[in-house]
């Protein structure tokens, strides 16, 4: 990785030995790490740098990393952003993705395991915006550049977990994606998703891109899947 090529890393953590020797690892292998013991702390200064990826523990002081989480996305809807817990219980790991993180690891961990993570987030994180061009279907348009999406010209705010679904439904160009293939493309393919969790999803999406429009867009093709094509 070149000089010029490098990623910018926060981390939240607040075990000082496992800070150092996250921050250590990531810039032996050509990384900007920059750590933070607090989530005011990252909160204060974040802005002022240019993140590639957020690394953030949950239970952490003052403000924990779900809270930050929710902030940054706020303002950052484009830096992925895995979430590190020592819990295992689904309910911790739920309310990670749901609060804005594109992923999970479990403490303990293996430093390999976290670097595969990032590499497969920023990966797809620049997919998402790769080509800058928009997506227009009928009035819906989609400017992956900036991560936006506007309905009749009115912004509709969308999770980045929803927006990458609504992307995917968009590209497959009227396409049905399968829940396999959109559990591929949106989730990372280690979270063990609940069986209706892809259809909360598309609820979700209905719920804000059809909602009072006489003309749907996102529809079901049973035993297929999902797509989006004007009604």
């Amino acid at each position: 990785m070149s000089q010029s090529e490098k990623q910018q890393i926060l981390v939240l953590e607040d075990d000082p030995k496992l800070s150092n020797e996250i921050k250590i690892f990531l810039e032996t292998l050509g990384y900007d790490v920059y750590t933070f013991p607090d989530g005011l702390e990252i909160l204060t200064n974040y802005k002022q740098l240019e993140p590639s990826l957020f690394i953030l523990d949950i239970n952490v002081p003052i403000i924990n990393g779900i809270d930050v989480c929710k902030k940054i996305r706020e303002h950052n809807q484009s830096a992925p952003i895995i979430m590190l817990t020592a819990f295992g219980d689904l309910d911790h790991k739920v309310k990670a993705l749901d609060s804005g993180a594109d992923d999970y690891l479990s403490k303990p961990f293996h430093f390999e395991e976290l670097h595969a993570r990032i590499r497969a987030l920023i990966r797809r994180s620049l997919k998402m915006t790769e080509g800058a061009e928009s997506i227009k279907i009928h009035d819906l348009e989609i400017i992956p550049e900036s991560m936006q999406v506007f309905r009749a010209g009115k912004q509709i705010m969308l999770t980045p977990k929803e927006y990458k679904l609504l992307l995917a439904l968009a590209r497959g160009k009227g396409k049905a994606l399968s829940k396999q293939v959109i559990a591929e493309e949106v989730w990372d393919i280690n979270f063990e998703t609940g069986t209706n969790t892809i259809e909360v999803y598309i609820n979700f999406l209905r719920n804000k891109v059809d909602k009072g429009f006489s003309r749907k867009l996102i529809h079901t093709r049973p035993g297929f899947g999902y797509y989006i094509k004007m009604d």
